[in-house]
């Protein structure tokens, strides 16, 4: 896809972009090859898992006496990314006699300190489908060139550490900077299996260190607020965003003692009508619902126009608040059982907190 790509209505289509691991294939391409033969190809191509075949511009190259350095700048497309411009550098060397493939991390590649993730503790956070398509390359290239494939592959991101900060790595134990990431090598722009896939990862850490009780919060305001309740570790909290579905289908199978969802009012109440996916644009809160709601518990006939008229979830609880009627409740427990539904038979015990703006907690369900 490029740039250029329209939709049927005329609208630029979003443009796709490429992962870490791709660009660190293409990039240990590069450099093996000039190591073995003197010459950098540039552009680059690599096989991605899915069969396509993509071309990478070297954005820096070196060649020393017994190694072979190439950076490739990573484009993520249409992507917030936080890695979209970050250089991806690979420096390959030649290994003695069957040491085989050998992976580190170099500056602002990330270490793996916790059980849980797909990758061993203290070794390089280069996940399995990278580290398998820079196997298959380097394999490929020394058989090309009757040569044993024992070479060192030292993967590099500059500011990598800075732009970790910006993610889940600390969280999950990743110390150092940023993870080598991807399973088709195709970044898809805006799409929600990146952030699923860190939850998941989050799920996989606390389990791994026996605790207890996690957290899955909407945003940091009702994170902060229940982590000082209980006093959880940084990593109990699970980035669960809006993605209450993602976080509810993967614990039921990869169940924790005790689960809690933290939110405010309105994505709160999203959970109680019913919606997994607590995102604006895909999902709406319904003032009918939320009127239905508070004249159960008590409100005036008179004032559900009010409410029905209101412009946001804040100003229905507003309107239910200055008339000393306690919506939160109904509405915690309404999105409990909602999520315990998701949840089936698993043993989990469910607990959801609502939190207003302030961060203070305005409602709590424990089922």
């Amino acid at each position: 896809m490029t740039a250029d790509e329209n939709n049927k209505d005329g609208t630029r289509q979003l443009q796709r972009g490429w992962t870490t691991g791709a660009c660190a294939t293409a990039a240990t391409k590069a450099a093996l090859t000039a190591l073995i033969t003197g010459e950098f190809p540039d552009p680059v191509a690599i096989l991605l898992p899915k069969g396509e075949v993509p071309h990478f511009p070297l954005a820096m190259e070196s060649l020393g006496e017994g190694y072979a350095v190439a950076g490739i700048i990573k484009d993520a497309g249409d992507d917030p990314d936080v890695t979209h411009g970050a250089m991806i550098i690979s420096s390959v060397r030649p290994m003695p006699p069957d040491s085989g493939i050998v992976f580190k991390a170099g500056e602002g590649v990330g270490i793996v300190t916790k059980s849980g993730l797909p990758i061993p503790k203290d070794e390089p956070a280069i996940n399995p489908v990278p580290r398998k398509m820079m196997t298959e390359i380097v394999e490929e290239i020394c058989t090309t060139y009757g040569l044993p494939a024992d070479v060192e592959i030292r993967i590099s991101i500059p500011d990598g550490a800075e732009i970790a900060e910006k993610t889940w790595n600390p969280r999950l134990g990743i110390v150092g900077g940023l993870s080598i990431l991807g399973t088709t090598g195709i970044v898809h722009p805006f799409s929600c299996s990146a952030w699923i896939h860190s939850i998941h990862r989050g799920i996989d850490v606390a389990r791994a260190e026996g605790l207890d009780h996690v957290l899955g919060a909407t945003g940091s305001t009702s994170e902060k607020a229940v982590q000082d309740l209980y006093g959880l570790p940084d990593i109990a909290c699970l980035d669960m965003g809006d993605f209450a579905g993602g976080l509810l289908k993967y614990i039921r199978k990869h169940p924790v003692p005790k689960l809690t969802i933290a939110g405010g009012f309105a994505k709160i109440t999203k959970l109680a009508q019913g919606s997994m996916d607590l995102h604006s644009s895909r999902s709406q809160i319904d003032m009918n619902f939320l009127a239905n709601i508070a004249l159960e518990a008590g409100l005036n006939q008179d004032l559900k126009s009010t409410i029905l008229s209101a412009n946001t979830a804040l100003e229905a609880f507003e309107i239910t608040k200055e008339n000393n009627i306690d919506i939160t409740t109904p509405i915690a427990t309404l999105a409990s059982k909602n999520a315990k539904d998701m949840l089936r038979d698993a043993p989990i015990e469910l607990e959801v907190i609502i939190v207003d703006r302030q961060g203070n907690i305005i409602a709590k369900e424990v089922l």
